[in-house]
């Protein structure tokens, strides 16, 4: 019976869903998060008679025909980039970013990372570095005898040295955009690396057009909604069981021509 290998896809499928739900929860509290959600498609159908075939010798055709269905696979699981709340931190090295664009972090490898945590720190040669260590791009080295630094919304790094009435300029933090955020490819960390998908990096200046501000002393919250989680939770979980209770179903049925004599 179809039924049964229908069903079961539709339990695989679900089981995906619980599974991507269940990442989300888990990441409610992880800083810079973007919930992920799960899209499906149907899968081939088998024509028992084709729409449009010929029906008669005199030219009729099926208005309709008969199609078969034989059940769902998981089509992608999407990143939705919604902005997450910001809350503060009092760290004067957390930056967040209020709109489009993501931090550039070098990897110990060489390569380009890209994220929205922006919880960052010093190193002790007083680079600014992510939780990992991992420098923030463009390198910026904030001065050893610094007694204070400001980040601007443009990104600019201003230092306030000793002895010295004007803050120095140590750099600027740039962001990058891309044409297609769903595309980027999750490594942990926070991190993401560009794909063939995502499309190259165009990198600018907090403010430019079409890139969001930074705001210093603030941290991205995650954009998790637990309530809309639990809904979908609920949804699955009910999905999965009316599934189990079709492969019930099947197997009763077959159990019934069994007995047949």
């Amino acid at each position: 019976m179809r039924a049964l290998w229908t069903a079961g896809t539709g339990m695989m499928a679900q089981q995906t869903n619980v599974e991507v739900i269940s990442h989300n929860i888990a990441n409610m509290s992880t800083t810079g998060y973007k919930r992920r959600r799960a899209e499906f498609q149907d899968l081939i159908y088998q024509n028992l008679r084709r729409v449009g075939s010929q029906s008669s010798d005199t030219g009729t055709a099926l208005p309709s025909g008969a199609q078969v269905g034989l059940g769902v696979r998981t089509a992608a699981i999407y990143r939705v980039h919604e902005q997450g709340n910001l809350t503060q931190t009092e760290n004067k090295f957390d930056v967040a970013i209020r709109g489009n664009g993501f931090f550039q972090v070098q990897l110990p490898s060489g390569d380009t990372a890209y994220t929205r945590d922006g919880t960052f720190g010093l190193s002790a040669e007083g680079a600014i570095v992510t939780a990992e260590g991992y420098p923030v791009q463009p390198g910026l080295t904030v001065p050893a005898n610094a007694t204070d630094v400001t980040i601007n919304a443009n990104g600019e790094v201003l230092a306030k040295v000793a002895g010295a009435d004007a803050p120095q300029n140590v750099g600027q933090i740039q962001l990058a955009v891309f044409a297609n955020e769903a595309g980027l490819e999750a490594v942990g960390d926070n991190l993401l690396v560009a794909s063939g998908s995502s499309g190259a990096a165009q990198q600018g200046a907090p403010g430019a057009a079409g890139f969001g501000n930074v705001m210093q002393g603030f941290v991205e919250t995650s954009n998790v909604n637990v309530v809309t989680e639990i809904t979908n939770l609920i949804t699955a979980q009910r999905a999965y069981e009316m599934n189990s209770k079709v492969i019930t179903a099947s197997d009763e049925m077959l159990s019934t021509v069994a007995k047949l004599r």
